[in-house]
């Protein structure tokens, strides 16, 4: 096989096209990774993993990339990154509050998408349409800008009374996804919590939230030439290498005739990657 690179990897970079078209970091080079469709790809795991942060090595990868000193110290790690309405740089204890000034007190969307189903996420307004693309989604929509992340978190929380917050990632994959109309599904949202969203924006400022009715959904086409029928997983840490042919590229996920594998679960890992 044909040695393309090695070294550790991140997840990968991705661009809205037709279809959306990726990249993967590995060491110091960019490996597109389209072109490889219908090939081979090997990739193979040496054992190695440097904190992304520290560059400390470690036996562990906590949070997709860190040692566990990171993992439990740096802002980036801590709860409130995956319950946004569970910030606390109110109160004083932040773990780096220069950095949550940064990433967290800007303007941020609250949106819904079809990846597996009906879902309510949030994300940075820059992350657009990132985030849509790391979680499989094939429709998105934003339905609300809001000041910073707590109140995002909060909103998505009160949305979520009705609809799911996470992906099925299984069923993600296999690519059978009905067709929903999302903004219909926004203006039952909108209608059914008027009042307590009237009451958000009393209680934040009636800036802090706006609703977004004129905005219209986008569909997002991923490289895919066939699905699975049935999701099996590549587990580098307990088989260090995963070898097939690619069939496609959806998410994070490589999809392989022999099994699919999550690179973004392998942050940090020193993989080499070789293609037939």
């Amino acid at each position: 096989m044909q040695f393309i690179a090695e070294g550790a990897i991140s997840k990968m970079r991705s661009s809205l096209a037709g279809p959306i078209q990726y990249a993967l970091p590995i060491g110091e080079q960019h490996v597109e990774i389209n072109p490889l469709i219908g090939r081979k790809v090997q990739l193979t795991y040496s054992g190695a993993i440097h904190c992304t942060h520290c560059g400390r090595k470690t036996n562990k990868s906590f949070n997709q990339g860190y040692c566990y000193p990171c993992f439990k110290k740096l802002p980036q790690c801590d709860q409130c990154i995956v319950s946004p309405e569970k910030c606390h740089f109110s109160e004083g204890t932040c773990r780096d509050s220069a950095w949550g000034e940064k990433h967290c007190f800007v303007p941020h969307v609250v949106y819904l998408a079809n990846s597996s189903g009906l879902k309510v996420g949030i994300t940075r307004e820059t992350q657009i349409p990132t985030r849509w693309i790391d979680q499989g989604a094939v429709q998105a929509l934003p339905i609300a800008k809001v000041s910073h992340r707590k109140l995002s978190g909060v909103l998505e929380r009160l949305l979520g009374e009705q609809v799911a917050d996470k992906t099925n990632w299984r069923a993600m994959l296999k690519g059978q996804i009905d067709r929903l109309d999302l903004a219909q599904e926004r203006d039952h949202l909108f209608e059914q919590f008027a009042e307590r969203i009237a009451a958000l924006k009393a209680e934040y400022g009636d800036d802090a939230i706006e609703l977004l009715t004129d905005v219209a959904p986008i569909d997002l086409d991923y490289p895919v030439t066939q699905y699975p029928t049935k999701v099996v997983t590549h587990n580098l840490d307990k088989h260090p290498v995963a070898e097939g042919v690619l069939l496609g590229i959806k998410g994070q996920y490589l999809m392989m005739d022999t099994g699919v594998i999550n690179l973004r679960k392998y942050t940090a890992y020193p993989i080499e990657l070789r293609v037939e």
